[in-house]
């Protein structure tokens, strides 16, 4: 087995979040930083928070929107059937 091929480890590695939740864990890294951790997660936290940095949520509700339109727009111009008498 090679030595000296591992690299080191940190047991006081500094985690840093977004929301500004900082705590000490252990890791390869000196300091770590993220967007999410435990304290503001919506699976912890019960709250539903969107991130969404390349605006996806507002583009896939736009083409909901706009296929809702049109749907409605075929079904009004769409001819109805005549009814006929029994």
């Amino acid at each position: 087995m090679k030595k000296k091929i591992h690299p080191k480890y940190n047991d006081n590695t500094n985690v840093i979040c977004a929301c500004g939740n900082n705590f000490v864990t252990g890791s390869t890294q000196v300091e770590i930083k993220t967007e999410l951790c435990s304290a503001c997660h919506p699976f912890y936290t019960g709250k539903q928070k969107l991130v969404d940095s390349a605006r996806r949520v507002e583009k896939f509700q736009a083409k909901i929107d706009a296929s809702k339109k049109m749907s409605k727009s075929i079904k009004a111009k769409r001819p109805r059937p005549k009814k006929t008498k029994k």
